[in-house]
């Protein structure tokens, strides 16, 4: 049994308590006896959190691959002398034999379309439709990762058919209608991904180690994101279909990994009622030195929950309850915020006076401080501080870029890379922040919640991008005042660090009225 006295053990301290009923007394939490089980973190948790963390690689280069496929082309003009043809043309103004690609048509979605004077709307279409999946997918398979499914098969099957989508449009996309088809379908497979990835790694881990193992999945998600410039660098002056191909290819054959040696999270196995799979999961994943024969469940205390039997209910019942209601409230106007700047940024380095290339490679290395930082830091955090913190400096550092890039254009990318990496920073804290706020039952279905929010500001960003063509106030303007302002709501929520993970909704109801579950301060 795990020691007592570890200052995130609270729920043995209130089992002693007075106030506590005699029959609880001698029963303990399915926490602390999983905790007892997988506390000390071993090889076999170390190789389930690498190979469930690598499915943050794919999610990030389906994320942001629009940045290459769909950027806008450069050009130069074929005659010599035409007065009427330069750099500050405007293209669409030009004869079509007065002007030419630098790189051959095919290399973007936009030139082999010839969709460089479509209505503004067109071009950002692919990147929209993405996100716009990834919502509608959050919405429809949000809590298939808490009833039917689990965590392991959901994110098998989001990751597969993520993949496999991303195959077909390398096939089928002939013009810009269906490709915008296929990426709304990409994106509606993709929106389990790291809700999933993030949830399984943390719960086949004891609490002390939680923070860290949340972080891995970051880590991998810079890996995926810093290996597109890659990707897209080798297939310059390539078909933009080489990159769909180079992505998707990979992502299947992880798949198949996952389906043979990713092991289901016990404790939604025991929730679930499946307690010899749970049973099988724990020494699978124990240290070796945990003799199994000594294990005792028989007598934990701890309710399967009905709400596992509809596949909306843990979405219907965070609503009813309104503590819950509050902490998703606030969560997800945090994350819309984060989302705005979060996949803002990337895809608005377009309209900067800096080579893409170099652009993105920067802006996926600033995800590693990000991934860093929370790794080590996690731990000592007070949650709500670091929001309020980090969404402020992103807030300034975003409007500070329009404002100094009018002056000093070198300063500009700076204080982009500060905004984006202070966003990134934000979301890696609140989902893990989101994991501790919410019991086992609906926790998978409130991280997918929060992962909507971050998705639905990503679905505002391309037209705001394509705006901020003109005028970087309607995107950079609009990206640091969004952020700055959600950012407040952190002190709606209560702080959690240190606390327990509770596993039902009555447990969650029953520490917070004895005020030792997810710590205090929550109106």
């Amino acid at each position: 049994m795990a020691d007592s006295t570890h200052p995130l053990l609270s729920l043995a301290d209130w089992a002693e308590s007075e106030d506590t009923p005699p029959l609880v007394k001698h029963l303990p939490s399915l926490d602390s006896t999983i905790e007892s089980v997988i506390g000390n973190f071993g090889w076999p948790q170390f190789l389930q959190t690498v190979l469930v963390s690598v499915a943050w690689v794919f999610d990030a280069q389906q994320t942001f691959i629009s940045v290459f496929t769909d950027a806008h082309p450069t050009w130069h003009c074929t005659q010599l002398g035409d007065e009427s043809c330069n750099s500050v043309s405007n293209i669409c103004n030009l004869p079509t034999n007065s002007r030419a690609w630098d790189l051959p048509a095919e290399t973007s979605t936009l030139s082999e379309w010839n969709l460089e004077c479509a209505a503004s709307f067109v071009p950002g279409l692919p990147a929209s439709s993405f996100f716009t999946g990834c919502l509608v997918g959050g919405l429809v398979l949000a809590t298939l990762a808490d009833s039917s499914l689990g965590r392991k098969n959901m994110l098998l099957l989001s990751c597969l058919m993520m993949s496999l989508s991303s195959l077909l449009t390398v096939i089928f996309s002939t013009n810009i209608w269906i490709y915008s088809a296929l990426r709304f379908l990409c994106g509606f497979f993709r929106s389990a991904i790291g809700t999933c990835a993030l949830v399984l790694s943390t719960e086949l881990v004891g609490k002390r180690w939680r923070g860290q193992v949340g972080v891995v999945g970051f880590f991998c998600f810079a890996i995926g994101f810093l290996s597109l410039p890659a990707m897209a660098y080798m297939n310059r002056g390539s078909s933009w279909r080489s990159l769909y191909l180079w992505s998707s290819i990979p992502g299947i054959f992880y798949s198949i990994l996952v389906h043979f040696f990713v092991r289901e999270s016990p404790r939604w196995l025991f929730v679930s009622g499946r307690e010899e799979e749970a049973m099988a999961t724990l020494k699978s994943i124990a240290s070796t030195h945990h003799d199994s024969s000594n294990w005792n469940f028989s007598g934990i205390c701890f309710e399967q929950e009905t709400c596992n039997s509809n596949l909306y209910f843990t979405v219907k019942i965070m609503v009813e309850k309104k503590w819950a209601l509050r902490r998703l409230s606030a969560v997800m106007v945090i994350a819309f915020g984060g989302g705005l700047v979060y996949y803002g940024m990337p895809l608005g380095l377009g309209n900067l006076a800096f080579d893409l290339y170099l652009g993105v490679t920067f802006n996926a290395l600033s995800e590693l401080p990000s991934a860093f930082f929370t790794f080590f830091f996690i731990g000592k955090l007070k949650r709500k501080n670091s929001i309020i913190v980090f969404t402020t400096l992103s807030g300034v550092c975003s409007i500070m870029c329009v404002l100094m890039g009018k002056m000093w254009t070198r300063l500009q990318i700076g204080l982009e890379l500060v905004s984006f990496c202070s966003a990134c920073t934000v979301v890696n804290i609140l989902f893990l922040y989101t994991i501790e706020l919410f019991p086992t039952c609906v926790r998978n279905s409130a991280l997918s919640m929060t992962r909507e929010a971050v998705v639905l500001g990503g679905v505002f960003c391309p037209m705001l991008v394509s705006a901020g063509r003109k005028d970087s106030l309607a995107s950079f303007g609009v990206f640091g005042l969004v952020i700055g302002c959600c950012g407040m709501f952190a002190a709606c929520l209560p702080e959690t660090r240190g606390g327990t993970l509770c596993d039902t909704m009555e447990e969650e109801e029953h520490k917070l009225e004895k005020g030792s579950c997810n710590g205090v301060g929550e109106f």
